[in-house]
């Protein structure tokens, strides 16, 4: 048995009452799309990297560029997306803007996507 044949049924007979159930529940469309979108969003690396700078202390453009070691420029237009996407705020002191993680969900979703990955 090849791989090709291990992803196919050996015959087509579909199971109605499991069908009817799951799509009872299936979200909509649109929100399907949402949760496709929020995702992607964790598909770049510096995007992770701020991600993860801020799941351990807030801090300002300055700080995480210096941490990551690419310009104030690049951090500030990840954290554009990122903001766009609620996944960080920010906070105003004096002349300083320091950002931190929306909620604790951001930090959960990193923390179980490193678990999966040292598995």
């Amino acid at each position: 048995m090849n791989n090709e044949d291990i992803e196919k049924c050996d015959f087509i007979h579909v199971h109605e009452d499991l069908v009817k159930d799951v799509l009872d529940i299936m979200p909509e469309e649109e929100k399907l799309y949402d949760l496709a979108e929020f995702f992607k969003v964790f598909a770049d690396s510096t995007r992770i990297k701020i991600l993860y700078v801020l799941s351990r202390s807030e801090m300002c453009v300055c700080d995480i560029g210096r941490i990551l070691g690419v310009s104030q420029s690049a951090v500030s237009h990840q954290l554009r997306i990122l903001k766009q996407m609620q996944l960080v705020k920010y906070r105003r002191s004096g002349k300083t803007v320091f950002y931190s993680l929306s909620d604790a969900h951001i930090k959960t979703i990193l923390n179980q996507g490193f678990e999966h990955i040292n598995e």
